[in-house]
């Protein structure tokens, strides 16, 4: 900001990330009148997990019963039933409305014009739409565009939400990084929305900057978080240095898995095959990769052409020079089921704060989350999240807040030593939760793991007391996300979903035969 940069600023309702929750959110309370204003840490599009979505966003056609029965499937039956009733009742609704009458989005069609509805593992039927491979892009950018030109929004990009300023349990805002020592924004609701947890882990399909803010900050001022332990990893990343989602539309589109003495293997494994749920084929594919040396994805069996029917796929492997039909993929961080614990408006523990997206625990997703719903959650719950919110905004006071409030003193010594301490603690980071907490887990693992990250935190608690820079808070995110994870797996001795407890002994080993 520059010189002219008030001493405090106000809204009705701050939001803080855009992605589809956060848009969703922002655009739910403008509709109910509310002065909203929405930061990121995005400086354009492609910053947002949203962009990065691949396969599409699922609706239920019209039948939400069957696409309740997916959801509670896919994640071992420890889905919240109430929270997906809210899920699969909202559902379509919410995607004609929004991003059908409103944005617009220009879903794939059949040659009749109809959608062009395509199915992903743990579907029974198909019912997700997208645009190509690359539906989080078709969505994301029109709808920055449409909150750009709302009256009642103001999208602030490049700037990042560093605390919560709190007081007796009620939040009143956050102190961003648009000056040295901090700017105080207060709100009479504030909902975040800062996605996931990606750059915790060395290969992950989230962007970099996927430091579990939201998470952390809340968890900081005492809000209540669950089911931390449940972190997804995709079966099918592309299996190299620069790792990137291979759609599980592909194999919804007969797309098959193959190890590397071309036995096509999920048959033995799980009876819905190569479609099974997210946490069975990642285990399996790893446990072929260990067994044979490789897993490849062989697009020779897709119905239709591979560069024809996912172009946007078909050019990325291209560029990695990956010229035949077998890609080879290796599981890959991909999303958090747990995360700030909200009731069925997007309210959390703690007063005026709400979380929608990623960030958040709705409790649909329990322990694994089905293909193509945390587009169709961050839309449905940001948009209840933002009506509610504008609500208790209503009767905020925020010029008393202001003046209440104390709004914390954040130091600025040294600007560019925490990169180099935060870019070397990071990496040590990444390999104790790559090591110790990724797609299989052992207790004794997890207890090395938790001395590592506590010796971690104190050396960043220490780091940040004097200096503020937004690498050094993304790494206190980081680290107090790392350690709840941990906490949370350590407190959890049985094997959910995509929480598999080893206890020294190997994982994934197919079914003996009957």
């Amino acid at each position: 900001m520059t010189d002219s940069t008030p001493e405090y600023e106000t809204a009705d309702v701050l939001v803080v990330g855009s992605g589809i929750a956060g848009c969703a959110a922002a655009l739910g309370a403008a509709r109910e009148g509310a002065e909203v204003l929405l930061l990121t840490k995005a400086s354009r599009p492609d910053d947002a997990s949203t962009d990065w979505a691949q396969g599409g966003i699922s609706t239920t056609r019209g039948d939400p019963e069957s696409l309740k029965e997916d959801v509670l499937a896919a994640s071992d039956g420890t889905a919240d039933p109430a929270a997906v009733d809210v899920l699969v009742a909202d559902a379509d609704d919410a995607v004609s409305d929004v991003l059908v009458d409103t944005l617009e989005i220009a879903f794939d069609e059949t040659d009749d014009g109809a959608f062009d509805y395509t199915r992903e593992a743990a579907h029974s039927v198909r019912r997700i739409l997208h645009v190509d491979a690359a539906t989080g892009t078709h969505i994301l950018r029109p709808f920055l565009n449409h909150l750009d030109e709302h009256e009642a929004v103001e999208v602030r990009q490049d700037t990042a939400a560093l605390e919560l300023l709190t007081h007796e349990g009620r939040v009143h805002g956050v102190v961003s990084d648009e000056t040295e020592d901090g700017h105080p924004i207060y709100a009479g609701a504030t909902i975040l929305a800062t996605g996931g947890i990606g750059a915790l882990y060395p290969r992950s399909t989230n962007p970099d900057d996927a430091t579990g803010d939201g998470i952390a900050m809340a968890a900081l001022a005492g809000a209540d978080v669950a089911d931390m332990e449940y972190v997804q990893f995709h079966p099918t990343a592309f299996d190299g240095d620069d790792p990137f989602l291979l759609s599980e539309a592909l194999r919804g589109e007969g797309a098959v898995l193959r190890n590397a003495e071309g036995e096509q293997f999920m048959d033995e494994y799980h009876p819905q095959g190569d479609l099974a749920p997210r946490d069975v084929v990642a285990r399996a594919v790893e446990t072929e990769r260990e067994a044979t040396g490789e897993v490849v994805l062989d697009v020779s069996t897709l119905e239709g052409d591979f560069e024809t029917e996912f172009p946007t796929i078909a050019e990325m492997v291209h560029e990695r020079g990956i010229e035949g039909d077998e890609i080879p993929v290796a599981p890959c961080e991909h999303f958090l089921c747990g995360g700030i614990d909200v009731d069925h408006r997007g309210h959390s523990s703690l007063d005026r704060l709400y979380a929608v997206g990623e960030c958040s625990r709705t409790g649909v997703h329990g322990a694994n989350r089905l293909a193509s719903t945390s587009l169709l959650e961050g839309l449905v719950w940001g948009l209840r999240a933002g009506d509610d919110a504008a609500a208790v905004a209503t009767d905020a006071d925020l010029e008393s807040d202001a003046t209440g409030v104390e709004a914390p003193d954040l130091l600025n010594r040294d600007p560019d030593l925490p990169r180099r301490f935060a870019a070397e603690k990071f990496t040590r980071l990444q390999r104790t939760m790559d090591e110790y907490l990724g797609l299989e887990r052992d207790p004794a693992e997890i207890a090395r793991a938790s001395a590592v990250l506590r010796r971690l935190k104190g050396e960043v608690d220490a780091y940040i007391r004097t200096r503020t820079a937004r690498d050094l808070y993304e790494l206190r995110n980081a680290s107090v996300v790392a350690l709840l994870i941990a906490r949370a797996a350590s407190e959890n001795t049985e094997s959910t979903g995509c929480h598999y407890v080893t206890d020294g002994e190997e994982a994934a080993t197919r079914p003996a035969d009957d």
